[in-house]
């Protein structure tokens, strides 16, 4: 069952189109990020499904019922949504309870108060109930944020980078721990961020958007591993871009040669590229492998960024487990690991290397 879906939905600022998507679907219990680029408009996306927003053409429904096309208009409050900014919005001359009990006003003084500790005792915000805003941490400001929006029983949560006001040590456990008790309770969530790590370490399924439009839906996975285009390729995660030479049926790379896959026999591709994690470093110097120097070493605490460069001057970024650290000068010969390697021979085409040939393993 989907509980949010986008049809043929467009959207305009200044007669410029913000929003152009064609299909997206939220299902039942998922959550799923939006991700793109600042103005690629995924916040745009967001307010269109609160109903902040008025859709240009298309329709947006929610459980099956329509709430915006060229003939029905459903306000926000009447959406039955939860939300949640980047600045949690609380109220500060209320107390926390009062807070999440605000948008209960449908209820009894009563049951108002009865749902609010529910909601509270459900983030572990309970024994600060009686606190105001300005007394809590900024983590604790977001499980307020959080038991509010849930407080309505919502059909969907709507979040614009909630986290991004934390530092990055409360961020990674606060979202950690509000994905285990989204997750717990089975709601349904469209996030927004900016932060490709942020989407893969949450999301069921990521929407990656620009100018408007979604370029590509799916898992963490499959966009990191099967991107459809270079943008694609390199917002998921860095990449190497290596000059390449067609030679025949082989690329010419200072990493070595790669075979062309049959289908771009007929495709000019002047490069492609390479994870920093694909390239891996071969116990000896081989004279039959790339071999470069190691001319900057970075450890990072889980890995290292290690930086080589070639005899032409061509430089690459490798990656790899800190337990293994090359020292700046010594040479290093290289294989790759061809399921992190993209050629792409067109706009929105691409094509994977799967078989090795020549001195690359």
């Amino acid at each position: 069952m989907s509980n949010l879906v986008f049809r043929n939905v467009r959207h305009q600022y200044d007669g410029e189109n913000s929003v152009d998507i064609e299909y997206l679907e939220v299902g039942a219990g998922k959550l799923v990020c939006l991700l793109g680029p600042s103005g690629c408009g995924k916040s745009t996306t967001l307010r269109l499904a609160a109903g902040l927003e008025s859709p240009l053409a298309g329709e947006i429904s929610i459980q099956g019922e329509v709430m915006a096309n060229d003939r029905v208009f459903v306000g926000p409050e009447d959406r039955r949504v939860g939300l949640m900014f980047q600045d949690y919005a609380l109220f500060p001359h209320l107390t926390v309870e009062d807070n999440v009990a605000f948008g209960l006003s449908h209820l009894g003084v009563e049951e108002r108060r009865a749902r609010a500790r529910a909601m509270l005792e459900t983030v572990g915000m309970a024994p600060s109930a009686r606190k105001y805003p300005h007394m809590l941490s900024g983590g604790e400001q977001q499980r307020v944020a959080l038991a509010r929006a849930l407080a309505p029983s919502p059909r969907i949560i709507l979040m614009d980078e909630p986290f991004s006001g934390l530092d990055v040590v409360l961020r990674n456990r606060v979202r950690d721990e509000t994905l285990a008790l989204l997750k717990e309770m089975g709601t349904t969530v469209l996030m927004v961020t900016h932060d490709p790590e942020e989407a893969m370490r949450m999301a069921d399924e990521i929407v990656l958007m620009r100018e408007g439009r979604i370029v590509q839906q799916g898992s963490a996975g499959a966009l990191y591993n099967n991107p459809v285009n270079e943008f694609v390729a390199s917002f998921l995660g860095e990449v190497n871009r290596v000059p390449a030479h067609r030679n025949g049926d082989v690329l010419e790379t200072e990493l070595g040669e790669i075979l062309v896959e049959s289908s771009l026999k007929d495709e000019t591709i002047t490069e492609i590229l390479v994870r920093p994690e694909a390239i891996r470093f071969l116990p000896i110097v081989d004279p039959r492998a790339p071999t470069g120097e190691v001319v900057l070493s970075r450890n990072l605490g889980a890995y290292c960024l290690i930086d080589i460069v070639f005899e032409s001057g061509f430089r690459v970024t490798a990656r790899v487990g800190s337990f293994y650290q090359p020292k700046v000068g010594e040479k290093r010969s290289l294989s790759l690991n061809l399921s992190g390697v993209f050629i792409f021979s067109g706009p929105g085409k691409a094509q994977y290397v799967d078989k090795p040939i020549s001195n690359i393993n």
